[in-house]
């Protein structure tokens, strides 16, 4: 009985990197931490702890609140939030806020 030989596999970072697309969404996902990197320090405290960060597209940034109460509030500081991001250097784009699904 003969064995074919396994082909190598590419490590993640070579595929990545070797990958237009992936490497387009690799940039999404770290620009959209940095953004909420950004942004965590003027959250309120008992806020921090739910919200996560969204997509980030051409039209928007994302946030993932855990539920209304946070996306209110939220809404609420997206003025401050826009000044931040921009006092960081980040680009302007409009900011969403969804309430995250549960079980996600």
């Amino acid at each position: 009985m003969s064995t074919k030989p396994v082909p190598q596999a590419l490590p993640i970072r070579q595929a990545l990197d070797q990958s237009a697309p992936l490497a387009k969404l690799v940039q999404r996902l770290r620009e959209s931490q940095g953004r909420h990197v950004a942004i965590e320090p003027v959250l309120p405290p008992a806020l921090r702890r739910s919200v996560r960060a969204g997509p980030v597209d051409e039209e928007g940034w994302t946030l993932l609140a855990a539920n209304a109460a946070v996306a209110a509030k939220l809404r609420h500081l997206l003025p401050l939030l826009a000044q931040r991001l921009a006092d960081e250097g980040w680009a302007a784009l409009p900011i969403r806020v969804k309430v995250q699904a549960h079980g996600t």
